[in-house]
């Protein structure tokens, strides 16, 4: 479980979750793991569906052989997961259920413990994103008009730094 940020305090004062865990990913993981990804995909109108659940399975199983994935787990459920290569964050999603507890966080502090420098990209439509990452100390390195990705929308790279 993450109780508390650095210096002790609660990231975002929010509830504090401690019937989690995370863990690495393997690949009895695959399905629900997709199942996250179709879903947001899914319930988020301005996104476009280009992928089939079959094909978000194959996603998350080549990021299983290329990523170091963590998995915010309970009991048998998965509540989110990250997929990263050193600092370069390539998926971070949390089940809509299990948004707003930290677990998010958690993950991505997880990453900052270790790497100095974090980058990853997120859609600019992606209000909850943008403001969840601002929080976590991002910032806006560079915005394209979204052709360099599979859904041709404009997206936003944004990067955190440790402070020496």
């Amino acid at each position: 479980a993450y109780p508390a940020g650095p210096g002790g305090r609660v990231p975002d004062r929010r509830p504090v979750v401690t019937d989690w865990s995370l863990t690495d990913a393997d690949m009895w993981d695959v399905p629900l793991l997709a199942g996250m990804i179709g879903d947001w995909v899914r319930e988020t109108g301005w996104m476009p569906v280009l992928h089939s659940r079959e094909e978000d399975e194959c996603f998350v199983a080549g990021l299983l052989q290329t990523h170091v994935v963590r998995v915010a787990r309970r009991s048998t459920d998965r509540l989110a997961f990250l997929a990263r290569q050193g600092g370069k964050v390539q998926a971070l999603h949390v089940a809509s259920a299990a948004r707003g507890q930290g677990i998010g966080r958690a993950l991505l502090d997880e990453v900052k413990a270790v790497e100095a420098k974090v980058e990853l990209w997120t859609f600019q439509a992606n209000a909850r994103a943008l403001a969840f990452y601002e929080r976590a100390g991002f910032h806006e390195a560079k915005r394209t008009d979204g052709i360099g990705n599979d859904e041709g929308l404009p997206d936003v790279c944004l990067i955190w730094s440790k402070v020496p």
